[in-house]
């Protein structure tokens, strides 16, 4: 089975299309969106309706949270709380159903679909070093072979054995016996690791193989969108420029 996996679309439906446009050649059998379709741009239900028509499973994001309802989103500064305010008075009603009903986690097989740190699933923590990944040790017999997050905004791997934690510092690589591993997926639609491209994987079950791929999309179109609507954070656009 061929996976495609990608997470943090933020309501950029440039660089979803981008992405998958992408994957349209890369011989996917599922795909799997790991949470955050909504918040920070322009395009809200334009992204939830590929996303819901597309996926196999999707996951449930801490944005995707908020604007459903599902958790307190108080503490947010103030112009991300906007957008995901604007985002839930925007939603078709039909969207905004899809979003109440997803899950925290989807296991298939030896699989895990999370969006953030697969312990504590429902309060969205973050893994993006080594530190952090060492807290799956302490549910290593209820994690998955491979798990794969988001939330981040970053591309990382991790390799664990019982007692220690690896990064794999490789854009491709195999699953190796004996191990399990948490692989963040990036962003489609804001990356935070200063490259200003869309994040999309592929992992592939019977070869145990997976990979971070790039692409290049409209970013000019995509912060228009966001200029445009005269309501959302100008910065949440400048940021598309710079990958941050």
């Amino acid at each position: 089975m061929r996976y495609g996996i990608f997470s943090d679309t933020h309501a950029n439906i440039e660089a979803l299309g981008s992405v998958l446009d992408a994957f349209e050649s890369e011989r996917i059998d599922k795909y799997v969106c790991l949470g955050d379709t909504v918040g920070y741009g322009a395009s809200p239900n334009a992204c939830c309706d590929r996303i819901r028509e597309l996926s196999s499973h999707t996951v449930l994001g801490n944005h995707d949270a908020a604007v459903a309802g599902r958790m307190d989103y108080s503490y947010y500064y103030d112009a991300a709380r906007n957008a995901l305010d604007l985002h839930a008075r925007q939603l078709t009603d039909e969207n905004m159903r899809w979003l109440k009903e997803l899950p925290y986690e989807v296991r298939e097989g030896d699989i895990a679909f999370v969006h953030g740190a697969p312990f504590n699933i429902e309060e969205f923590e973050y893994i993006f070093s080594t530190e952090q990944a060492a807290r799956c040790l302490e549910i290593w017999d209820d994690l998955a072979e491979v798990t794969f997050i988001g939330h981040s905004h970053l591309c990382k791997a991790f390799a664990l054995t019982e007692t220690e934690v690896f990064e794999v510092v490789a854009p491709k690589f195999e699953i190796r016996p004996g191990h399990r591993y948490v692989i963040s997926v990036g962003s489609v639609g804001q990356p935070r690791d200063y490259d200003n491209r869309a994040s999309y994987t592929i992992y592939d079950s019977a070869e145990k193989t997976f990979e971070f791929k790039r692409i290049s999309y409209d970013i000019d179109g995509a912060a228009k969108r966001i200029f445009d609507s005269g309501v959302l954070e100008r910065n949440f656009a400048n940021r598309l420029f710079l990958g941050v």
